[in-house]
């Protein structure tokens, strides 16, 4: 992976702290000409300071359908159970799907991927949990992707 110094994205949206050294950072980059939006842990450490492989990717289809759902969230969660706000194809056997979880005591919003392929069916190792008390935050960075991200 590429040293803090060089990460460049087009355009840095801002970040959450999660701990004393690491931060959800979201930002708007391209690729091919496609402009996506990134949700991605970044840590700071004595081996490695820079981005994590724990994040995910947003193209403008992904923003459209997930931030209104977002924004009908309490500010405070009304039960205490896991539940699935929305599920978004992102290309042939994998789907993006953001739920309200509770880990250990606190609660968050996930966005990770789903995949259904022959050989295994479930949850990949690609997405991120944001504390659901950044909500408000989150919903401020998601608006600027979009604005960013989706064509007019």
């Amino acid at each position: 992976m590429a040293d803090a110094k060089e990460f460049k994205p087009l355009k840095d949206l801002g970040s959450i702290p999660l701990s004393e050294s690491s931060e959800l950072k979201f930002y708007v980059d391209e690729f091919k000409g496609h402009r996506y939006g990134s949700i991605r842990t970044f840590v700071t450490g004595d081996a490695y300071t820079g981005p994590t492989k724990a994040g995910v990717t947003l193209n403008a289809r992904v923003l459209e359908e997930t931030i209104p759902v977002l924004e009908k969230l309490p500010a405070e969660p009304a039960e205490a159970e896991d539940r699935e706000l929305v599920r978004v194809p992102r290309k042939m056997g994998v789907e993006l799907v953001v739920r309200v979880t509770f880990h250990k005591g606190t609660v968050g919003v996930d966005f990770r991927e789903w995949v259904t392929e022959s050989g295994y069916t479930g949850w990949s190792k690609k997405g991120v949990r944001v504390p659901y008390n950044s909500l408000s935050a989150t919903l401020g960075f998601l608006r600027q992707m979009k604005a960013l991200v989706v064509k007019p």
